[in-house]
């Protein structure tokens, strides 16, 4: 019952809200979309994906409970909202990912350095603890630039919906990881 708790906790104080998994429906509104909505949603499913893979092993290797807690919520948040932009990338007759040179006129794919990512996976304790909050901080600044993207010119109002979302959340996720790093008790 406590780590229930404590994951409520978690989502509460990051603005988690997870996204439901939107199916394509019958009306109009699913099939409103532009190319910076599918670029939205293409640059995101890479973007979860490489988050997915740093919050779970946060989830098993992070010395802190808090931080652990906050792993698994940012896990189940990224896992529906991921399913979410795959569905409406599968209704718009598009592929869930495209080549990172693709998004090259907007400032790339936004994902984490792979040496980056051998380096966390190499890690352990505390030191664990600190390349994963400077990765994921990171990493989370660059979810808000790409829903700021959406949020600018897109015009599928699921899609403008999560981007800002995604603004709010990632960016009270950013504000609770400083203090984590600034207070590593």
């Amino acid at each position: 019952m406590k780590r229930i708790a404590l994951l409520l906790a978690a989502f509460l104080l990051a603005g988690c809200t997870a996204a439901p998994v939107q199916p394509a429906p019958a009306g109009t509104e699913q099939r409103v979309f532009n190319d910076t909505d599918v670029m939205f949603s293409q640059m995101m499913v890479a973007h979860h994906g490489q988050a997915l893979e740093m919050v779970r092993l946060a989830r098993t290797r992070a010395v802190r409970e808090d931080l652990r807690t906050l792993a698994a919520a940012i896990d189940v948040t990224e896992t529906d909202e991921l399913r979410t932009m795959q569905v409406w990338l599968d209704s718009w007759g598009r592929l869930p990912t495209t080549d990172a040179s693709a998004h090259a006129g907007h400032g790339g794919a936004h994902g984490a350095d792979p040496d980056d990512l051998k380096a966390l996976q190499a890690a352990t304790g505390t030191d664990f603890e600190t390349k994963f909050l400077n990765l994921i901080i990171a990493h989370q600044h660059n979810a808000i630039e790409i829903a700021r993207m959406e949020t600018s010119t897109g015009v599928n109002p699921g899609a403008l919906d999560l981007a800002k979302r995604i603004d709010e959340s990632r960016t009270a996720e950013i504000q609770q990881m400083l203090r984590y790093l600034n207070d590593p008790a």
